[in-house]
């Protein structure tokens, strides 16, 4: 693939859809514009992902589908052969912390890895800060609007974090800025985008002028679409945009509960602390009780322990992927809206297309057909873009849901080792007391 290849079907290798046609394709035909027909059924879908179906799904029911241990192998057959004919590597590592007399930012190292003949070099290494990220994801949508770009983490605040130069807040945005990169460079179109490109081997970029005619481009672009009236979405889409609220919904419940356990834990080992020490100044003025009131304060310690780490995989593994994927909707929401966009166009056009044809019998414009080609290529792109969401959604699931379930066994694991320690600390002391009143 280069960096010329036509965006749309060629690139995301889908067959053209037909769900909609041109009436103006057979001249003996009637005239007709496509409409949608209130007793059709919804094609539904399993786990998200768009299918043909006669029978209908409801929201609740999509969600519910959500499966992880469904279609996994394939998904990691995929994974290995995806490893093995990769080309382009990425990482982002190494924070850096910069103070100038007019601003304080971080950077962080950029390296790369290829065998493309797009790129002057077998490797590069660069240092980028936030800004540039943002830079490349907004030229990434305005060049490829039909493809789904991922998310990048927010730009300012975290939840639960208020400094955004403590180090937790900077290993987090970094992997999730790696993980960004890492999805840009997988993808089959956007990895040969040339702003990708110039992201990664370039030493400067300029942006500034770039980012300021963008935000008049969308501004326009929206008040546009906001003209438009779309008559009927296909079934597989509606579908799509049902199983995105349902899901955001979900994963905003889990978020927020996440955040109150969280900050009940946060509380909860602050009372713990306390409560071991406690014990601890006590088996200072208690010579027979020393041992027994150390042990209780040892274990107090192992479960503060524990119960630390166990909040700090949940503040930094956890949450975070809840973010990304809650990103990822209104990312996916985003390109939809575009598709829409597109076929609200193309309807106009056919529309006033069909009644010139009716007056005058003029032929189909040449900008109809381009527009049904347009929906045609956003369709596809859309589609594949959504079975590779699909599967790295349930990959990611997995391994977050398996390391929850470790995590949690291994919290629980500490605690119960550190009381049974106890126990048998004072069956031994009971024993010794035996001992010494016998004698």
């Amino acid at each position: 693939m280069s960096v010329g290849a036509p965006r749309g079907l060629a690139s995301s290798g889908q067959k053209p859809i037909a769900e909609i046609l041109h009436p103006l394709s057979a001249a003996e035909e009637p005239l007709s514009v496509p409409v949608s027909v209130g007793g059709d059924k919804e094609a539904g879908l399993t786990n998200g992902t768009p299918v043909e179906t006669s029978s209908p799904a409801s929201a609740s029911s999509l969600f519910n589908r959500l499966q992880l241990d469904d279609d996994l192998e394939a998904d990691v057959r995929d994974l290995y052969a995806s490893t093995e004919t990769r080309d382009l590597f990425v990482t982002v590592d190494d924070p850096k912390k910069h103070v100038s007399t007019m601003e304080t930012y971080i950077t962080y190292r950029v390296s790369t890895k290829t065998s493309r003949i797009e790129f002057d070099l077998p490797e590069y290494c660069v240092r980028r800060r936030y800004q540039d990220f943002d830079w490349l994801r907004i030229k990434l949508e305005e060049s490829q609007p039909t493809h789904l770009i991922p998310p990048l983490p927010e730009k300012f605040v975290m939840k639960g974090v208020v400094d955004r130069f403590s180090e937790e807040f900077v290993e987090t945005r970094m992997k999730a800025l790696d993980k960004f990169l890492k999805r840009v460079a997988d993808h089959p179109v956007l990895s040969f985008n040339p702003h990708l490109n110039a992201f990664l081997s370039a030493k400067d970029l300029n942006k500034r002028q770039g980012l300021a005619l963008l935000t008049k481009v969308g501004e326009s672009v929206k008040h546009v679409a906001g003209g438009y009236k779309l008559r009927a979405r296909p079934p597989e889409f509606c579908a799509m945009g049902e199983y995105l609220d349902t899901f955001s919904q979900k994963l905003g419940t889990i978020d927020r509960i996440a955040q109150r356990i969280l900050k009940e834990q946060s509380e909860y080992l602050t009372e713990l602390r306390e409560y071991g020490t406690v014990y601890s100044s006590w088996a200072g003025s208690e010579e027979e009780l020393r041992r027994p009131l150390e042990g209780v304060s040892g274990c107090v310690a192992t479960c503060c322990r524990a119960l630390d780490d166990q909040s700090e995989n949940m503040s930094q593994d956890f949450l975070p992927v809840l973010r990304e994927y809650i990103l990822y909707i209104e990312s996916m929401k985003n390109v939809l809206r575009k598709r829409d966009q597109t076929q609200a166009e193309y309807e106009g056009r056919l529309e006033a297309a069909i009644l010139r044809k009716q007056e005058d019998r003029t032929p189909m414009p040449v900008e109809v057909e381009k527009c049904q080609d347009k929906v045609e290529c956003f369709n596809a792109d859309l589609k594949a873009d959504w079975e590779r969401w699909q599967s790295n959604k349930r990959q990611d699931f997995k391994q977050l849901l398996t390391g929850m379930a470790d995590k949690n066994i291994n919290h629980y694991e500490k605690c119960q080792a550190a009381w049974e320690s106890l126990v048998t600390l004072l069956q031994d002391k009971q024993t010794e007391d035996k001992t010494s009143e016998t004698n």
